[in-house]
């Protein structure tokens, strides 16, 4: 077809009205008209427009091999973290960056996936606006040779082993442990100082499953501490706004509260302004806990207004995201052990906080991690994890949540835990970890 034929068919992108009328078609919701006509100097705004006249698109691999971070929401602290140092460390893998916000739209997140593998992306690390897309988007990253990796929220009981070698990873940080630990702080502060009581909930997005994973560790807190109960929960949506108007309903429909159980810091900030509002004192009359360890969540611990946290640093899975998604597209397989990650925090009080504040958030330009040193690749001897990471137990990351009739345990899963893979992966990150996740930076000049 010659190119006579070929501009009959896709609109003139040369056109500022033709490319604003397009972008207001497709839902290109946090791409700007830069991108989008940079996306047309590669040949995929003429996909785009190809997908809106209903006409089949083609995926084309990517020559600059761009990471994409597509987020379900941007509007919290450890995200916006997340975001910002994804992007630093792609640029010391010499990978090109982008990242999108579907504002908890799922269809919309789906729409941003395929512009971008339009857009000839290499890969995409993704934390979903609804767990059950991740099926859709790793067939598609199957079909287009793209390599995924998801953090967070999931479908339940779909693994990268029902996908394709494309899904490489899935990862999170051990969440019902370290949400044991911190919930154990609050409780036995409160029973220290109040003789036990009353405490509230505010949880994440109702059902996902790290609002389970920690609701399950605050849980098995409370069987140590028979002088606490837990009255009440609503979820605070992972911001402060949601939060601060469901804990105002909590203590007007709760008397005599103690304690507040937060899943989040951006939580926490948002059940601190509503004590408050309510006349009540954080850090006094009702001590309140979360997780995340981010900014303003340790600086609330400096200044004794937060009690406890989890430390987990968005940093760090945006190092570990990156430098993972880096290597397997310059090469480097993964062993089964390696596609379902755990990581552990750190419970974060006054009696460590400093330290924390000091490496990731005081920090300046000095970034927390040494990115490169993360890659198997550029560093085949000598990589190091920079933290406690090891094989996911999926028995663990899924309980609660029913399996599918017919499910059964993935057989590269089965193998790889009854042939000793799992411990053999285990002792071999230990035996790299050298830079400790809870010490100084190895950036820092001494």
């Amino acid at each position: 077809m010659n190119k006579k034929h070929i501009s009959r068919l896709f609109p003139d992108f040369t056109d500022k009205k033709v490319v604003d009328s397009h972008m207001g078609r497709l839902d290109t919701h946090g791409v700007s008209r830069r991108d989008f006509l940079a996306l047309a100097s590669a040949g995929a705004a003429a996909s785009l427009g190809a997908a809106s006249l209903g006409m089949p698109t083609a995926a084309v691999a990517s020559p600059d091999g761009k990471l994409a971070f597509l987020t379900g929401f941007m509007f919290n602290e450890w995200n916006t973290t997340f975001d910002r140092t994804a992007k630093t460390a792609a640029a010391e893998f010499g990978i090109a960056y982008t990242s999108l916000d579907s504002q908890f739209d799922a269809q919309r997140q789906l729409n941003q996936f395929e512009q971008q593998v339009a857009g000839n992306v290499g890969s995409v690390i993704f934390n979903l606006a609804d767990g059950s897309a991740i099926k859709g988007l790793a067939n598609t990253a199957k079909e287009n040779k793209i390599y995924i990796a998801n953090i967070w929220d999931s479908l339940p009981w779909f693994t990268p082993f029902d996908a394709s070698e494309y899904y490489t990873m899935f990862a999170v940080s051990e969440e019902v442990r370290a949400h044991r630990e911190v919930t154990e702080k609050l409780l036995a502060a409160v029973t220290e100082r109040f003789g036990g009581g009353n405490i509230i909930g505010v949880t994440g997005s109702k059902g996902s499953l790290l609002e389970l994973q920690r609701n399950r560790g605050r849980d098995q807190a409370f069987a140590k501490y028979p002088k606490t109960r837990l009255v009440d929960e609503l979820p605070g949506l992972w911001n402060r706004e949601d939060a601060l108007r469901v804990t105002e309903d909590l203590l007007t429909r709760n008397k005599d509260v103690v304690g507040i159980v937060t899943q989040d810091d951006d939580i926490a900030q948002g059940s601190i302004a509503a004590l408050n509002a309510a006349g009540l004192v954080p850090g006094k009359d009702v001590l309140v806990v979360g997780a995340s360890g981010t900014g303003l969540g340790s600086k609330a611990i400096q200044s004794g207004t937060y009690l406890a946290t989890s430390g987990n640093a968005p940093a760090f899975g945006a190092a570990l995201f990156t430098a993972r998604l880096y290597d397997v597209t310059h090469g480097w397989q993964p062993r089964a052990s390696e596609r379902l990650l755990n990581w552990s925090t750190v419970t974060l009080t006054r009696d460590n906080i400093d330290g924390w504040i000091a490496r990731y958030v005081d920090n300046g330009d000095v970034e927390p991690f040494d990115y490169k040193r993360m890659s198997k690749v550029l560093h085949p001897d000598d990589w190091d994890p920079q933290a406690e990471v090891f094989p996911m137990d999926i028995d663990n990351n899924f309980h609660g949540t029913p399996k599918p009739p017919g499910w059964t345990y993935p057989a590269a899963y089965i193998a790889a835990r009854d042939q000793g893979e799992h411990e053999k992966v285990a002792a071999e990150y230990a035996a790299h970890y050298k830079i400790k996740y809870d010490g100084p930076s190895p950036n820092k000049k001494a």
